[in-house]
């Protein structure tokens, strides 16, 4: 990546709404999903490891931002499908597991598409635009 592009990364992390951040996690850790299963396909442990260490992270960050007191049931079933998540990504790092990997991939695409659609609809009872 060029300087001016990790710059300009940079600027729009810093700059991002907490929703944006929230979707920009999401798809950063499916990224990171993909690449794990193509490192695999390619015998890549090394940069397997990195990537599913990535998704890890993402996902511990997820779970950090979780607040119970204003989510409640909702915050709780994230919880609960973050974990199985984590469980996965252990299970897939360990055995070279594409169909865990599948699985991630499949549970943080349909998150991401319901966040999507829940910022979309906050955004136009909030009267924002974009």
């Amino acid at each position: 990546m060029s300087h001016g592009a990790k710059k300009y990364k940079r600027t729009s992390i810093t700059t991002a709404s907490k929703p944006q951040l929230l979707l920009m996690l999401y798809e950063a850790a499916i990224k990171n999903v993909r690449l794990a299963k193509k490192n695999i396909r390619e015998k890549n442990i090394s940069a397997k490891g990195q990537s599913i260490g990535k998704t890890h992270d993402i996902i511990n960050e997820l779970i950090s931002a979780l607040d119970f007191n204003v989510g409640g049931q909702v915050a709780t079933d994230l919880e609960r499908l973050y974990n199985y998540v984590t469980e996965r990504l252990i299970k897939a790092n360990l055995e070279n597991s594409i169909e865990d990997l599948d699985s991630i991939e499949t549970v943080l695409t349909t998150l991401l598409e319901g966040w999507r659609e829940a910022v979309v609809k906050y955004n136009e009872e909030q009267g924002i635009v974009g």
